[in-house]
């Protein structure tokens, strides 16, 4: 009998990613980028993996609050997202003059820190009740709300910022009408978000549920225009786009490892063809937009 797919549940199976991985290492030798050792290394290689049968995990996709609520006693963890972050949203903010600033999506506060530290008054919004009672303590002195990034206190403000959030969110349309509407004239909107290319690979967060089932936090592949088009239709003009990527690393043979590390971990299992399919490609998507 044929398994159904079944709406909101995947199957993440650790083979298939890893051919997953060593067709876009292929793919990158067809054009150029490897020699004939390399695409013969690959090759064999895949005839090594095939005939291993390592066991596949049914993982649910979780609603956003469930899955931040979960993740909140150790999200503040070692994240490399972070290098990215805050780093941005501290170079904008520190050159605007003080002001108030609204962090959508504030999470534990980790953002909200950074606009408080530049000089700004803060204000934060998330729908994850554990996140706001960290971030709470982190920012005894903010002011934070429940609430979502379609509906953001009335405002206005001079600077909203949305980091590591819209990948979470099926229709960017609202949410950026949402930040337009709360913004004074002359204001900027900072976005950070996991760029699409690491969306569509499956780098989407890991949450034990309160059973103990595997889940992943609901996630959506907006694609670079899908920001520019809700943007423009808000009534907001790009100032900045920054696409970075995570410098290049060695990556030594592992075994897989416990499912909440993948597939992060998975990279072990084939690593020349992880490091030749991930080279060069954009970890996030930074923006920079006034109205």
């Amino acid at each position: 009998m044929v398994d159904r797919y079944r709406p909101g549940v995947a199957y993440e199976h650790p083979l298939a990613y890893v051919l997953g991985l060593e067709g876009l290492a292929l793919l990158r030798s067809f054009r150029g980028e490897h020699d004939r050792a390399f695409v013969a290394e690959r090759l064999a290689e895949i005839r090594r993996l095939l005939a291993e049968s390592p066991d596949g995990v049914e993982v649910a996709h979780v609603d956003p609050v469930e899955g931040y609520d979960l993740w909140a006693p150790t999200y503040d963890s070692p994240n490399p997202a972070f290098d990215f972050d805050e780093p941005f949203v501290r170079e904008i903010a520190g050159r605007l003059s003080p002001g108030v600033a609204l962090d959508a999506a504030c999470g534990t506060g980790r953002v909200t820190a950074v606009l408080a530290e530049c000089g700004h008054r803060v204000v934060g919004v998330d729908s994850s009740p554990g996140m706001l009672e960290l971030a709470r303590k982190r920012l005894p002195d903010g002011e934070f709300h429940v609430g979502s990034l379609t509906e953001l206190p009335s405002g206005p403000v001079d600077l909203v910022t949305c980091s590591l959030a819209l990948t979470h969110v099926p229709d960017l349309g609202p949410v950026f009408a949402e930040f337009a509407r709360v913004l004074r004239p002359g204001g900027c909107v900072v976005i950070a978000d996991v760029h699409p290319e690491q969306v569509a690979r499956g780098h989407v967060p890991a949450v034990r549920r309160a059973d103990g089932a595997p889940g992943r936090v609901l996630s959506h592949c907006h694609r670079t225009g899908d920001y520019l088009r809700a943007a423009l239709a808000a009534g907001l003009e790009p100032v900045r786009c920054e696409e970075p990527a995570a410098p290049a690393r060695e990556i030594p043979a592992s075994e897989p490892g416990p499912w909440e590390t993948w597939p992060w971990s998975l990279a072990g299992l084939a690593p020349a063809a992880a490091q030749a399919a991930g080279a060069g490609v954009p970890s996030m998507i930074l923006w920079e937009f006034r109205n």
